[in-house]
């Protein structure tokens, strides 16, 4: 049995991942180990990621939207004034526009060293950041319930908080071009419809008994339950830039999920259908035409915003017609993006 820790219905856990550079040349620089101990945090954490160029920084369990902005912004100013101390500055965005992701050193982890030696090359390009969201759960039914009902909206998700349309120099034609490195990993995307918790932890335990996943965090999709934690944890976004953008997406997604918690079970979404939109938000952003998950007609990505704040009786206040990748694609070189990206970190 795994362990279950539901209980706290909609308390927030919110993890960022922002990237460490150079103050003057804006590259990558592996120096986590240095910037970890330098940060002082009040409330939450800063941890390593799978490379040493990158940090994650964690709220503690927090009740509000609110409140977790306020963590937020504590954290990231907390660590921006740390990476200024050592001549380093911090970025936040779904990819590095300009450095070569194969180039940077993986965090001395054995975790991520395990991984490596698994995915391989595949691993070697995850150089992409996320934002990842935890929603509190009461129970293991009701995440698998809320999970199924906010898993046909992620994709609208996706096109609006795309962030990532430079890779390794290139402009990829892709808005998120994040979306599709993940993709190169296993078990990624949407996970399979499970029709009981112990349906879950069967497929749970498969991979781990066969020696392909160390545990159930190994599994990298897009939405997951996260028992230990008791939550239902989104990974479908981002990175944003803008901090306040991180404070728009993470109150949209606790009023999505505060809305699923009331709703009954519905017919699970098609999983060829969340391919589909997720697919043409990665490529199109906010100009993507998508599936309407009620009435499977054609819908543009504002007039699904609509649907959905109506819907969940909330508007975080996106704008449902441009994303922060649209900004990055204004600057003709990586390098003006870059700086860009550092000049709009800092919270």
């Amino acid at each position: 049995m795994i362990e279950q820790n539901f209980g706290r219905s909609l308390t927030l856990g919110v993890e960022e991942e922002l990237m460490i550079l150079d103050a003057e040349t804006h590259a990558q620089k592996a120096a986590s180990h240095e910037l970890i101990p330098a940060v002082e945090v009040p409330r939450g954490a800063v941890k390593t990621e799978l490379f040493q160029s990158v940090i994650e920084l964690n709220t503690d369990v927090c009740d509000s939207p609110a409140d977790a902005a306020e963590v937020l912004s504590s954290l990231r100013r907390s660590t921006t004034d740390a990476a200024q101390r050592l001549g380093y500055v911090i970025a936040a965005g779904g990819s590095h526009p300009f450095d070569t992701v194969s180039e940077q050193p993986i965090a001395d982890n054995p975790h991520y060293r395990k991984f490596v030696d698994y995915a391989g090359r595949a691993a070697r390009r995850q150089g992409v950041s996320g934002l990842h969201v935890h929603v509190g759960m009461p129970d293991a039914d009701s995440c698998l319930r809320v999970l199924e009902l906010v898993l046909p909206w992620l994709p609208l998700v996706l096109a609006l908080s795309a962030n990532s349309p430079w890779f390794e120099r290139e402009r990829t034609g892709l808005k998120s071009t994040r979306a599709e490195i993940l993709g190169l990993l296993p078990r990624h995307g949407a996970p399979p419809h499970f029709g009981s918790w112990h349906e879950w932890e069967e497929l749970v335990d498969t991979f781990v008994r066969s020696g392909v996943a160390s545990g159930y965090t190994a599994l990298h999709w897009d939405i997951r339950p996260h028992p230990t934690l008791g939550t239902l944890e989104i990974r479908v976004p981002d990175q944003p830039t803008s901090l306040i953008t991180t404070t728009r997406f993470v109150d949209l997604l606790h009023a999505l999920c505060r809305w699923a918690l009331d709703e009954t079970a519905r017919k699970p979404l098609s999983r060829a259908i969340y391919e589909q939109n997720r697919w043409a938000a990665s490529t199109y952003g906010p100009g993507a035409e998508l599936i309407d998950p009620d009435d499977a007609r054609a819908a543009s990505v504002p007039d699904l915003y609509r649907e959905l704040v109506g819907m969940i009786g909330h508007d975080p206040n996106l704008d449902p017609t441009v994303c922060e990748a649209d900004r990055q694609l204004e600057f003709e070189r990586p390098e003006e993006a870059t700086a860009d990206l550092v000049e709009r970190s800092i919270a």
